[in-house]
């Protein structure tokens, strides 16, 4: 089975951009030309000139514009707004490939296709960047506060965990970061405490409460991991903490970590 589709761009519910138009931009760019490009893909002038002027029109600054004069008594220029539209329109379809691809992999798991909440964990995993970071979560922005220096972002991660990340503003504004945006947390293992009670008056701004699901034995460290709302956590500690805490599969123990300790991506 093979999964297909086109993709479009609306604008004023018009057809903005489409595979025919980015070919048609792409192609007077390449001869500087609509009647050349038009005939490159076997199109009438009129109909190549109909479709770059209601592009024109819809957008603020055109995207293809007349140049008069010169050596060879002028043609037509893409702008440098058009050749934008050219660059994400191709990234985009460049995405979509890779998501049919992904749906494609997994057709004959057809209880995985009827359940809506599977196919989204299914997708949010096929996708998470890979880093060094033990812990990689998924959620939405729910909340931002912005100081003079700082901002303070706070990510549902599901129903009951929340996770708060101390960035720069200048981060924030590199990521275009607004409430209901989806983002990544980024939490390296060793950068977690483990309590085994409740921990109150610390200045970790994470306390993330649950149930030790599995220990990994080390040399000098071991690995700890946490359930907490049908989320895993992992924590890095040694072997002798460990042995202090009397840590044990099933007990109840509560992971901190730092705002600024939780890197933030998209």
């Amino acid at each position: 089975m093979q999964v297909q589709g086109r993709l479009w761009i609306k604008e004023q519910d018009k057809n903005f951009l489409g595979t025919g138009k980015v070919e048609l931009l792409e192609r007077i760019a390449q001869s500087g030309s609509i009647s050349k490009a038009a005939k490159e893909m076997k199109m009438s002038y009129k109909a190549a000139w109909d479709s770059i002027d209601l592009m024109n029109k819809i957008t603020k600054e055109p995207l293809v514009v007349r140049v008069t004069g010169g050596k060879g008594g002028g043609g037509t220029q893409i702008t440098q707004k058009g050749l934008e539209a050219i660059r994400i329109f191709r990234e985009m379809e460049r995405v979509q490939k890779e998501l049919f691809m992904l749906f494609e992999g997994n057709l004959n798991e057809w209880d995985s296709v009827m359940d809506y909440s599977k196919w989204k964990q299914c997708v949010k995993r096929r996708f998470m960047i890979k880093t060094s970071a033990r812990n990689q979560l998924f959620g939405e922005i729910v909340s931002i506060k912005e100081g003079k220096v700082n901002a303070e972002i706070v990510l549902q991660i599901n129903k009951t965990t929340q996770i708060t990340s101390t960035i720069t503003l200048h981060s924030l504004k590199e990521l275009g970061l607004k409430v209901g945006m989806e983002a990544y947390a980024l939490i390296k293992a060793n950068w977690i405490v483990v309590f085994t009670e409740e921990p109150k008056g610390i200045s970790l701004k994470n306390c993330i409460g649950g149930v030790v699901k599995n220990i990994v034995e080390g040399a000098v460290n071991c690995e700890v991991e946490m359930e907490s709302d049908k989320t895993i956590f992992s924590a890095v500690i040694t072997e002798d903490s460990k042995e202090n805490l009397a840590l044990k599969v099933g007990q109840k123990v509560w992971f901190g970590f730092k705002a600024n300790n939780v890197i933030l991506g998209i």
